[in-house]
C-alpha cells in the first residue's frame, strides 16, 4: 500500500510542488542529507524510499530506538566499501533521529560532511530542538504537515481498488471510511492499519460498516506529546488565546493540554506569570487567583484541578489586560545594562551599619511620613537617571485610578509634564 512513485504520493504540495528543492532531488536522482520533521504516518519514510529508487543508490534502513554507535560504523562501512568497489552512493534512513544523543548524532558528521552517506532522518520532533546545531547545518529541514482528510481518504480507497492493495478486500460503507479518514488525523498509517484489521474482523465477504471501522480504530484522536513541539505550540495558543480576552479558545486548548496529559503544574506557572506579564494591575487580584489556582493543583492534583485550571482560565481571559509592568521592567532592565549599575543618592544608602553616617549614609532623608500628604519632593533617583520615566500605566480596569494616582503623586512631588 506505499506509494511506488511520486505520481501515486498524497498531499505536500508546500514540499513537492514543480521546481522545488526535494522534488527535484527525487526526480532527477541527485540526493542530499536532509530531515524529513512532521507527524506519524505523513510519508517520511516513502519519501526517502523514493529518493533511494530513483538514484540507484544503496538504502540502509534504521531506527535510533534500537541503533547505537557501532551499528552506525557498520552502515559507513559498507557504504565505504560500495563507493570504493563500484561508486555505488548510499542513502542512510534514520527513522526517530531525534533518540540519538549528541555522541551519536557526532558519529553521522564526517560520514555526511564528506558526502559518504546522505543521510534521511526522521522525526516527529522539532529537529532544531533535538538534533545538535552541527548535524543540521548539514542538512535540509523539511517540514511534513498532517495530511488533510480527503489525502487519508484518497488512500483508503486505493488500498481497496489497488492489485497491492488489501486481498479479498470486502465492501466498506463510505461513512466508515469518511470516519477513519477524519479520525486519522492526518495519519495514513494509522487510518490503513485500522481498515486492515476492519477486514480481516469482518473477513471475506463481508461489509466494513461504520461501527467495525470504530471498533478498529480504537485510538484517541489526542496526538500529543509533552516533550515535543506540540507541547510549545498549545501553550504557546493558550497564552495568546487567554490574553487575547477569548475564554472560549483558551479553554479548548486548556483541554487539549489537559486531555493529552500535560503536567497541571506547568499549566499552573503559566498562569502565574501571565497574572503579572498580560494582565498586571489592570486586576490585581488575577495574580491572586493565579497564585492560588497553583497551590489547589499540588493540593488537589488531577483529575479534580482541572476545575481549578478551568476557573483560572476563564478569570485570566476575561480580566483587563496591561503590560505596563512588563514593559516598565523592561526600560529600567535596559537602563541598567547601558548604563551600569546605578549609585543611590547619599540619603537613600544603608545607615544600619557602624560608621555609616560618617560617611554621609542616610543623612538628609526626607521621609513621606513627615508630610501630611505623605509625599516627599525629596529626588529619589541617582544622579544620572533623574528624569527618566520607566512607568507608562493603561486604562485599562483598575490601572486608570492608578494611572490618576500617579500624576497626582508626581504634580505633588513636581515632576509631572
Amino acid at each position: 500500500m506505499r506509494p511506488a512513485s511520486l505520481g501515486e504520493f498524497v498531499g505536500h504540495e508546500h514540499l513537492l510542488g514543480r521546481g522545488s528543492a526535494l522534488r527535484t532531488a527525487i526526480e532527477e536522482g541527485r540526493p542530499h542529507s536532509m530531515i524529513l520533521y512532521g507527524p506519524p504516518g505523513t510519508g517520511k519514510t516513502t519519501l526517502a524510499r523514493l529518493l533511494a529508487v530513483n538514484a540507484r543508490a544503496a538504502f540502509e534502513e534504521a531506527s535510533a530506538v534500537n541503533t547505537g554507535r557501532a551499528e552506525v560504523r557498520e552502515v559507513l562501512s559498507r557504504a565505504e566499501h560500495r563507493r570504493q568497489t563500484a561508486n555505488e552512493p548510499t542513502i542512510f534512513f534514520l527513522d526517530e533521529i531525534h533518540r540519538f544523543n549528541k555522541a551519536q548524532q557526532d558519529t553521522l558528521l564526517p560520514a555526511v560532511e564528506e558526502g559518504l552517506v546522505s543521510l534521511v532522518g526522521a522525526t516527529t520532533e522539532n529537529p532544531y530542538f533535538e538534533v545538535n546545531s552541527a548535524l543540521l547545518s548539514r542538512c535540509r529541514i523539511y517540514e511534513l504537515r498532517a495530511l488533510e482528510q480527503e489525502h487519508v481518504l484518497a488512500l483508503l480507497r486505493r488500498a481497496l481498488g489497488d492489485e497491492r492493495g488489501i486481498p479479498d478486500a470486502p465492501q466498506v460503507d463510505d461513512d466508515a471510511l469518511d470516519f477513519l479518514a477524519a479520525r486519522a488525523v492526518g495519519d495514513a498509517r494509522t487510518a490503513l492499519s485500522a481498515l486492515e484489521l476492519a477486514a480481516e474482523t469482518v473477513g471475506e465477504g463481508g461489509a466494513v460498516t461504520l461501527g467495525v471501522a470504530e471498533d478498529a480504530l480504537q485510538r484517541s484522536a489526542i496526538l500529543y506529546d509533552k516533550q515535543g513541539d506540540k507541547h510549545y505550540d498549545l501553550i504557546s495558543a493558550w497564552i495568546k488565546s487567554t490574553r487575547g480576552s477569548d475564554p472560549d479558545a483558551s479553554l479548548l486548548y486548556l483541554a487539549a493540554m489537559i486531555e493529552g496529559g500535560e503536567d497541571p503544574r506547568y499549566i499552573a506557572r503559566r498562569m502565574v506569570i501571565l497574572a503579572s506579564e498580560d494582565i498586571g494591575n489592570a486586576d490585581p487580584q488575577a495574580l491572586e487567583v493565579a497564585v492560588n489556582t497553583a497551590h489547589a493543583v499540588e493540593h488537589v492534583g488531577m483529575p479534580e484541578c482541572a476545575l481549578n485550571l478551568a476557573q483560572a482560565a476563564v478569570y485570566l481571559a476575561l480580566a483587563p489586560k496591561s503590560k505596563a509592568s512588563y514593559l516598565a521592567l523592561g526600560r529600567a532592565r535596559e537602563w541598567v545594562r547601558e548604563r551600569g549599575m546605578p549609585m543611590p543618592p547619599a540619603a537613600l544608602q544603608s545607615a544600619a551599619y557602624p560608621g555609616a553616617k560618617k560617611l554621609g549614609r542616610g543623612t538628609g532623608y526626607d521621609s513621606p511620613h513627615d508630610h501630611p500628604e505623605g509625599v516627599s519632593e525629596q529626588e529619589l533617583m541617582p544622579d544620572d537617571a533623574v528624569g527618566e520615566r520607566f512607568l507608562e500605566l493603561t486604562e485599562h480596569g483598575d490601572e486608570r485610578e492608578l494611572r490618576e494616582r500617579l500624576e497626582r503623586i508626581r504634580k505633588a512631588r513636581g515632576r509631572s509634564g
